[in-house]
């Protein structure tokens, strides 16, 4: 395995953070009940660990800014646009799935 420095972890990670962003943004037809199904997280959950490492690091991010910054739109903009009712199904499946807390 090629030895990277620090930097360069830093760096490529946030590269990929960066277009997995892209990709969901891209992507608005999928639904974050099923990234939850099939992955475990979703936007949310993104936008959740972002303003937690932002909050770590001493900087103040709230709820809504750091879903702006994953969503790239508002929240409630992007849930009014894209965001379809859950079936039976999907539902089912996410309590199945769910996080244990």
């Amino acid at each position: 395995m090629t030895e990277l420095t620090r930097e360069q972890q830093t760096e490529f990670e946030a590269a990929a953070f960066r277009r997995l962003v892209t990709h969901l943004r891209e992507r608005s037809d999928v639904q974050n009940i099923d990234l939850m199904n099939l992955a475990g997280f979703c936007r949310n959950c993104l936008s959740n660990w972002y303003r937690e490492a932002a909050n770590e690091a001493g900087v103040s991010l709230d709820k809504e800014a750091s879903r702006e910054i994953v969503y790239g739109m508002p929240y409630e903009e992007w849930r009014e646009r894209y965001q379809r009712e859950a079936s039976e199904t999907q539902k089912a499946a996410f309590e199945i799935n769910r996080p244990k807390e």
